[in-house]
């Protein structure tokens, strides 16, 4: 994953989490804006989701931060 999209669920990431608690879900979705501006970056981040990580619709803002995190190891 490139690192401008790493960088930038982190962000998301951590916005939610300091908004809503550490409990917060949230969808690949949660880092696009609602035009689809951008269809090569929203499929990369789908693929890495769907395909490389078998996450589920929704699932924990701490989780994917981690899994972001790691990756970028």
């Amino acid at each position: 994953m490139r690192i401008s999209l790493r960088q930038k669920i982190v962000q998301v990431c951590e916005r939610k989490i300091s908004e809503k608690g550490e409990n917060v879900g949230l969808s690949f979705y949660a880092f696009f804006s609602n035009k689809n501006d951008d269809p090569e970056l929203l499929m990369e981040a789908a693929r890495w989701w769907i395909e490389t990580h078998k996450l589920d619709h929704f699932e924990k803002a701490l989780k994917i931060k981690r899994l972001v995190e790691l990756e970028g190891e």
